[in-house]
């Protein structure tokens, strides 16, 4: 299995790690340009993540996050 440091590099171990876990995006939901969502994030409908945002938790229906953590 290939490995760096910190993470697996093969996509089967990537998805058993949590490292590449999917993420969801509600429906009418907006991503400001250069957003970072983290793997497994659960973003709600009708949300709005402004521009450089880092989500970095689940964000709800009808939320609107900005900044990073």
């Amino acid at each position: 299995m290939l490995s760096t440091a910190t993470h697996p590099v093969g996509p089967v171990a990537r998805l058993d790690s949590g490292y590449g876990a999917p993420i969801r995006i509600g429906d009418n939901s907006w991503l400001g340009g250069n957003v970072s969502v983290l793997p497994g994030i659960i973003i709600g409908c009708n949300c709005v993540a402004g521009a450089g945002s880092v989500v970095t938790r689940d964000l709800p229906d009808s939320v609107v996050a900005a900044g990073n953590p």
